[in-house]
C-alpha cells in the first residue's frame, strides 16, 4: 500500500454519481474557485493533471475541477490530522452543498476524513495513525461502511502474533472511504468491485502554482 492523497469535495449529493459521468471540468471556474479559496496568493495555471497522478500536491501547487454538481480540489492545506479544525473559508465556500475531506500518507500509515452536512454542521470526522497508534480523532457516528473495519473483519496483519493498533489498516479503511464516499479508489479494498469503480486517471484536473503574496507593508515599508 503506497497511496498518499489530499483534497476536498463540494457536491450536491453524492459525488460519486457525477464522477460516474467522466464530467469535462470547467477550466474558468475551476480557476476562480481556486482564487476564492487562496486569496492573496498569484495564481498561475500549470500543466492538467489528473486525480490518479495527482491526488497528493506540494504545498505551492493545487490542482481542481469544478463540473455541475460538484467540484474538487486536491491541496495540502486539507491534510490535517484533526478534520475538525478545517480552515473556516472551505467550510463557507461549501455552503448549502455537501463537504468532503480525506487525507492518507502511507509513509505513516496515516488516514483522516470528515464529512459536513450542506448547512455546515460537522457530521463525521475520523483520524488513525498507524504510526503513532493514536485514534487522533474520532467525532460522529461512524457510517455504514466502516462498521466491518472496526469489528476485525478485515484483519491488519494475517498474523495473529502480530500486534497492531487498530483491527484494521488505515490505508485499507481509507481505500474503502474512498469506493464508499467517492466512487473511485487508488490501490482497491477488500471486498470493492472494480467494475462499478471510476478511473482516477480519467478524471481531468486543471493545476495551478499558488504562491503567497508578500504585503504591501512588507514591501514598501509603512507609510
Amino acid at each position: 500500500m503506497g497511496a498518499k492523497d489530499w483534497f476536498i469535495c463540494y457536491s450536491e449529493g453524492d459525488p460519486s454519481g457525477v464522477l460516474a459521468e467522466r464530467p469535462q471540468l470547467d477550466r474558468e471556474e475551476s480557476e476562480a474557485l481556486v482564487r476564492r479559496l487562496f486569496p492573496g496568493h498569484s495564481i498561475s495555471p500549470v500543466e492538467d493533471g489528473t486525480l490518479g497522478d495527482n491526488p497528493n500536491p506540494d504545498d505551492d501547487l493545487v490542482y481542481a475541477a469544478v463540473w455541475p454538481r460538484a467540484s474538487i480540489m486536491c491541496t495540502i492545506a486539507v491534510a490535517l490530522d484533526r478534520p475538525s479544525e478545517l480552515d473556516r473559508r472551505f467550510l463557507d465556500e461549501g455552503r448549502g452543498r455537501r463537504v468532503s475531506v480525506h487525507a492518507m500518507h502511507s509513509v505513516v500509515d496515516w488516514f483522516a476524513f470528515g464529512i459536513w452536512s450542506p448547512d455546515g454542521a460537522l457530521l463525521r470526522a475520523l483520524s488513525v495513525s498507524g504510526e503513532s497508534g493514536e485514534v487522533v480523532e474520532n467525532i460522529g457516528a461512524p457510517l455504514d461502511f466502516e462498521a466491518p473495519y472496526w469489528a476485525g473483519q478485515f484483519p491488519a496483519t494475517e498474523d495473529e502474533d502480530d500486534e497492531y493498533p487498530f483491527p484494521f489498516h488505515p490505508l485499507e479503511l481509507g481505500e474503502a472511504t474512498l469506493g464508499n464516499l467517492f466512487g473511485f479508489v487508488f490501490e482497491g479494498y477488500p471486498g470493492m468491485s472494480g467494475d462499478d469503480s471510476v478511473d482516477p486517471f480519467d478524471i481531468k484536473l486543471a493545476g495551478f502554482r499558488i504562491v503567497k503574496q508578500a504585503s504591501r507593508r512588507r514591501l514598501f515599508g509603512r507609510r
